[in-house]
């Protein structure tokens, strides 16, 4: 006998992808500031089982103290156990050699890595395994793991970056082999949906309810910013060689009553090219703060900045922060990022002196911080994965009609 549930409107489907699963995320170190990734697997960890394994490097180390100071660490973290970092999250250590132009050396990591990896696949008892890969290097062993799924989820042009344009070969073929490839900026999927047909854009989210916290009146703003004269012009993020620093001179020369807050640590490409800043006085280095600090700094930002050169690898770019400081409430002048473009609330500028005039509109005349916020508060990184899972649930019924 049928009830009133069997005659009852039809719910929609439920994104039945991506739930109960054991998950491969090859990406970034995970002590790293949290990342698209980070965010993402936080998500799917509700209802899945991840293996985050640490960044395969994407380019020969130098001879810097950094480098070198990371290879130490490396090697060390390489002796260590799987351990679970947050529920459902298992950390893996693993260790290649990174040169990727060595045809003997490729092979040597493939033998290796792929022993290393399945040896805590099998450990953790993981079957029916999706492979999300972030980082290219990880392309060299993507498809040998008996995964199930292969998902390459392409948030840069990779080989645009410093001593990475090895890894080109790599990447391409893991655009080509991989069941779905996932994009963050329409930049990207101009470039790369030619590899391979099942290519979509998911744009980036935001923790929105962490960065709205800077609205609130609890939020306390920290010593070494509070007493910093006004206005403060802010940016938090990697002081990478991507960043302009001519420009950010001369946005502080501009405004030399106030004081432009640069929080973040300095990339090794970039110990040169930050000299630019060391001679002016209103330009203050905080270093690297814990991202759960960023909200109270960015509540003493009076604007917050994205000023990226212009080059292949941030034409590409989906820049995070800027969906933070607007979370935050701030607002934001990008240079001309297209991804930029599309936030309404982000001013972009076509040149250094356009930039300049956008930051004193946008310290003239603010919205109201509680609007700005409110308007992004649907990019959550909830929604980022349903949408990943509405793409995955169209894929699989379209294979069940062939």
């Amino acid at each position: 006998m049928r009830t009133m549930a069997d005659t009852a409107k039809p719910r929609k489907p439920e994104l039945t992808a991506l739930r109960g699963r054991d998950i491969l995320c090859f990406s970034h170190d995970w002590t790293g500031d949290p990342l698209s990734k980070t965010h993402l697997m936080r998500v799917l960890s509700k209802e899945n089982r991840i293996l985050w394994i640490n960044a395969i490097a994407n380019r020969m180390p130098t001879t810097s103290t950094k480098d070198l100071s990371r290879i130490y660490k490396k090697l060390k973290a390489f002796t260590e156990p799987i351990r679970e970092v947050e529920p459902n999250i298992f950390l893996l250590n693993p260790l290649a050699i990174p040169a990727y132009g060595n045809a003997t050396i490729v092979s040597l990591n493939q033998r290796s890595l792929v022993r290393q990896v399945k040896k805590a696949m099998r450990k953790l008892g993981f079957s029916d395994v999706v492979n999300m890969v972030f980082n290219p290097a990880a392309g060299m062993i993507a498809g040998k793991l008996g995964e199930t799924e292969l998902i390459y989820y392409c948030v840069d042009e990779y080989t645009a970056f410093t001593g990475s344009s090895a890894l080109k070969e790599i990447e391409e073929d893991l655009f080509r082999r991989s069941d779905l490839v996932v994009v963050s900026a329409e930049k990207l999927y101009e470039s790369k949906n030619h590899f391979n047909p099942n290519t979509h854009i998911i744009r980036h989210g935001t923790d929105w309810r962490h960065f709205r916290t800077a609205l609130n009146e609890a939020t306390k703003i920290p010593a070494d910013i509070a007493d910093l004269p006004k206005p403060i012009i802010g940016f938090h993020g990697l002081l990478a060689d991507w960043v302009d620093f001519e420009l950010i001179k001369k946005t502080a020369e501009h405004f030399k009553g106030g004081s432009v807050v640069l929080i973040g640590k300095i990339a090794v490409d970039a110990e040169q090219k930050v000299k630019v800043l060391n001679d002016v006085p209103n330009v203050h280095f905080l270093g690297r703060k814990p991202y759960a600090e960023l909200p109270a700094y960015c509540k003493a930002f009076d604007v917050a900045l994205n000023p990226f050169i212009i080059n292949d690898l941030t034409l590409a770019a989906n820049p995070l922060k800027v969906r933070e400081y607007l979370a935050a409430g701030l607002p934001v002048v990008s240079t001309d990022i297209p991804e930029c473009r599309v936030l309404p609330d982000c001013l972009v500028a076509e040149n250094h002196s356009d930039f300049i005039e956008k930051v004193e509109a946008a310290l003239a005349y603010p919205k109201p911080r509680e609007a700005v916020s409110d308007a992004i508060r649907h990019e959550s990184w909830e929604a980022k994965v349903d949408e990943l899972r509405e793409i995955l649930n169209a894929s699989a019924n379209a294979k069940a009609r062939v």
